[in-house]
């Protein structure tokens, strides 16, 4: 499994649950460049509309090598689920306050694009300081050992 970018945002700023692995609907042009690592899940947030997920403000950077049509960097991106899956997490969204984030995209075994999708529920400012400070403990016990 090749991850070409992970949402390390989403973790800090959500608790993330139920981790999900998506198929995503491409351009030819926009494989070749998340090939080449162009691309960045930051600021991202999947909709579900009409039975469907939708990834939104995704960033798949242009190839510089294609000619002809070149499609926009933030457009909206069809996920690939199961029906059943898909009314869980509307089921859950709607019920539970949760959001839906996407966490990782990467190539699977198969030289398939795939996208990590997970439940996500908001951190309070006390949560990212106990997180932060977790994290520069675990850096200071690996630095004395």
């Amino acid at each position: 499994m090749k991850v070409i970018s992970n949402n390390k945002k989403a973790f800090f700023d959500f608790f993330v649950s139920d981790l999900v692995e998506a198929g995503i609907v491409l351009e030819g042009c926009e494989v070749k460049s998340v090939r080449e690592g162009g691309a960045s899940l930051r600021d991202s947030f999947v909709v579900i509309k009409g039975g469907e997920m939708f990834l939104k403000n995704a960033y798949i950077k242009s190839y510089e090598k294609s000619t002809s049509f070149k499609p926009d960097e933030r457009r909206t991106r069809k996920l690939l689920l199961n029906k059943s899956e898909i009314q869980k997490f509307e089921r859950l969204v709607k019920e539970k306050g949760f959001t839906i984030v996407a966490t990782k995209i990467y190539f699977n075994k198969a030289n398939k694009v795939k996208v990590e999708v997970g439940l996500a529920k908001g951190k309070k400012l006390y949560d990212k300081r106990q997180s932060l400070k977790e994290k520069q403990q675990k850096r200071d016990m690996e630095r004395l050992a």
